[in-house]
């Protein structure tokens, strides 16, 4: 090795000796001539910022044979290794020419900048500014994976190339399956920024999409321009075609026009905007056509807002509008967008401390009727007050307060004002093997009413005790589950209820309604959901759960029954003071679930009437999840309590509802769904799909029927192409997928085994 000092005049070297090693390396040290060297890459840089090069780091340069000038030229010959730094040029041959700082490379050129790979026939590039050139070069990013091919790459400084007809694949094969052609591309690792000219897009050897200009980022963060375009049909609109054109405003908003054409409605125009703060996010949409079907303007709004105004002040909103009735199941293509009825309003302002908080609201609905089933509106709070008080183990007491004050408003119903006072004292005793909790709660309710009948009074007030007594015993004992250790557990448990009665008759119902027939609705002391009702009650729940549990505390089989036992027949009814006659003793409770093994889960509940002997209500769920993306799941639910909203009449519904995902070849998957219900003989809800995994591209085409009024369904059509690290052509149906498919799991994601219950 030879070193050559700062100063030029006293460079001396010995070159015959030089040629007597088959190797030699040559280390130039030349601080006062060499400028800082930067880098040009591909890829966005760290977030960190990386150290800079060193003015005075040297230029390590190695070579079998190396003649020429010491203080100004190096030729380079077989295995040549030219290093600054991290960057690294490797080729055939090489002359470093030291005053400029250049290294030209011909003959199989490998270059590295940074984590970028280059390869090509000839290369010159300036060390210290990171300007230069390779030609016929293949490149490899490596921050994501992204390679390609192109006649030249001008390195034009330390981060901007300009590349003349290149191409773009994530895909590694030789030939790639995808790849992105353009004229030319401008990249600007910098800015995080590409952009590309006479652009084609080739799937298979065929163009599939092209633009003359397109902008795109280097790191797959955020970045404006047009997205990949989104095509789709549905039964209701026919085929559709969506251009989004995303605005990256800043790093906290932005913003996305969708301009969506619908072949049998028109133009839709939409627009969403996202924002995100130190304090505050949120997000709104909103959608607008002028629909060729009705001849009529239309129109939705969502708006998602949260915002901490000050320490523990929160002021919250969600609100929604649609033109029409039928707007959300003309154009959702969602089950919950289709069906929905109500469209909430509501604004909220949170105030919390450590034992309190209170808040206030107001909360409105638009109503979506039905005509073929026509619903009431419920009652708008205008507003709410609610403060809620919490004190534990105060010489072993826990105290609970809640207050309520709600203006109820219905322009067709009986409104008025109502104020509650809920306070509980309870004593909880928590020993190992057992506990014991006494509860006393008082409430006392207060109304003053508007709109009602002549001679029916406006003032109504209501003062309620409740007595309980909540008890319980663990046992534990060593066990075993499919021939494996578990702790199981048998667990009593006793629940006491006393209220007296209250004649109830005259209040209004504002929010109220029976609550469902559960273990937790079992353990609670009131039968009726809301304020409105508050049960007498002298009965006792009587319930035992038995539990397989692994070392680790994992949860693996779940067994309860349980029942409640009427000493006295409550007399409180929703529409009226009746008695009403349970017997001695409510319906059976029972259930069994857990994650029984890993490929195993089940999911069962049934409430069973000893006076009808049959099952009034029941789910019997499994999931078989033998490897990652396979499952299967079956589900029957039979609900003999079901009202059909069209005749008002006991309307038994039984479903049998089935879906899965499963690989049927190494490449292609199945997904689907069927809700079947029984005594109509029709599918309810149902999709079908496939999913083609290559190595760097997915296809995916799946349809999807959804109910959209209670005689009405839609089908709609997603067909997708994702191109790994690229983007995502078609509509995207994994939303569809996501919720109707428990378990499913994303082909184009690593394996994965979901612990999830059923």
């Amino acid at each position: 090795m030879i070193r050559f000092s700062k100063s030029l005049s006293e460079r001396t070297v010995n070159w015959r000796l030089a040629r007597l090693f088959s190797s030699a390396m040559v280390v130039v040290s030349a601080s006062s001539l060499l400028p800082l060297t930067v880098h040009a890459q591909m890829t966005m840089p760290a977030p960190a910022a990386a150290p800079a090069e060193d003015k005075d780091a040297p230029v390590n340069v190695s070579a079998e044979q190396m003649t020429g000038r010491p203080d100004r030229q190096v030729n380079l010959d077989r295995d040549v290794e030219v290093i600054k730094g991290s960057t690294t040029i490797k080729a055939d041959k090489a002359e470093y020419r030291i005053i400029q700082d250049e290294v030209e490379a011909t003959g199989h050129v490998w270059m590295q900048r940074l984590q970028d790979q280059y390869t090509g026939d000839h290369a010159q590039m300036n060390m210290g500014s990171g300007a230069g050139f390779v030609t016929s070069p293949t490149y490899l990013i490596g921050k994501n994976g992204g390679r390609g091919k192109a006649e030249r790459i001008d390195f034009l400084s330390d981060d901007q190339a300009h590349v003349t007809q290149g191409t773009y694949s994530t895909c590694e094969a030789p030939d790639p399956d995808w790849y992105l052609r353009g004229d030319t591309m401008d990249l600007d690792s910098g800015r995080d920024v590409g952009t590309l000219h006479g652009g084609l897009l080739y799937f298979k050897g065929v163009p599939i999409l092209g633009s003359p200009w397109m902008s795109f980022p280097l790191s797959g963060e955020r970045k404006s321009g047009v997205l990949p375009p989104t095509f789709g049909a549905t039964s209701t609109g026919g085929a559709e075609l969506a251009v989004p054109y995303y605005f990256n405003l800043a790093p906290n908003y932005d913003l996305t026009l969708i301009p969506k054409y619908i072949a049998r409605r028109g133009l839709q125009l939409g627009a969403e905007t996202r924002y995100l703060g130190d304090t505050y996010s949120g997000v709104t949409y909103v959608e607008g056509i002028q629909d060729r079907v009705t001849g009529t303007g239309r129109y939705s709004l969502s708006s998602i807002h949260s915002q901490t105004l000050a320490p523990n002040l929160q002021l919250a909103w969600n609100i929604n509008k649609a033109s029409d009735n039928d707007y959300p199941s003309d154009f959702s293509h969602s089950i919950t967008g289709s069906t929905q009825r109500l469209l909430p309003r509501n604004v909220s302002l949170t105030y919390s401390s450590t034992y309190w908080s209170v808040s206030a609201l107001v909360s409105k609905y638009q109503l979506l009727q039905d005509v073929d089933n026509p619903i009431s509106k419920p009652y708008d709070r205008v507003p709410q007050i609610v403060f809620n008080g919490n004190r534990y183990d105060v010489g072993g007491f826990d105290f609970n307060t809640v207050a309520d004050f709600t203006r109820f408003s219905n322009s067709d119903l009986i409104g008025g004002d109502r104020a509650y006072v809920t306070q509980s004292v309870s004593y909880p005793i928590i020993r190992p093997g057992y506990f014991i909790t006494p509860k006393v709660m008082l409430d006392a309710t207060s109304y003053r009413l508007n709109n009602v009948s002549p001679g029916q009074p406006t003032s109504l007030s209501r003062t309620l005790p409740t007595l309980s007594l909540d008890s319980g015993l663990i046992f534990e004992r060593e066990s075993a589950l499919l021939g494996r250790s578990m702790t199981q557990t048998l667990e009593p448990r006793l629940f006491y209820v006393r209220t007296p009665y209250r004649d109830q008759s005259q209040f209004p119902v504002f929010d109220s309604g029976l609550a469902d027939f559960n273990f937790a609705q079992i353990f609670s002391e009131n039968r009726f959901a809301g304020h409105d009702r508050i049960s007498d009650a002298n009965q006792l729940t009587a319930a035992v759960t038995s539990r397989f549990i692994e070392e680790n505390g994992l949860e693996r089989l779940r067994m309860a029954v349980g029942q409640r036992y009427y000493f006295a027949d409550p007399k409180v009814g929703i529409s009226g003071t009746t008695t009403t006659t349970l017997g001695s003793k409510s319906d059976l409770l029972l259930a069994l679930g857990g994650q029984i093994s890993k490929e195993f889960s089940t999911d069962n509940s049934v409430q069973y009437s000893e006076t009808l002997r049959q099952m009034v209500r029941s789910t019997f769920g499994i999931r078989w999840q033998p490897a990652p993306k396979r499952v299967l799941n079956l589900q029957y639910r039979l609900d003999r309590t079901y009202v059909n909203p069209q005749t008002g009449l006991l309307d038994p519904l039984k479903q049998v509802d089935v879906s899965g995902q499963w690989p049927l070849t190494q490449r292609i998957y199945a997904v689907g769904r069927v809700n079947y219900s029984i005594p109509d003989k029709t599918v309810a809800e149902g999709l079908a799909g496939f999913e083609y995994k290559a190595d760097c591209w997915v296809f995916r085409v799946v349809a999807q029927r959804i109910p959209t009024s209670s005689t009405k369904a839609s089908t709609g059509f997603f067909i997708q192409l994702e191109l790994n690290g690229f983007s995502k052509i078609g509509s995207n149906p994994m939303d569809a997928i996501k919720s109707s498919v428990p378990g499913y799991q994303n082909v184009n994601l690593p394996d994965s085994m979901s612990s999830n219950n059923f």
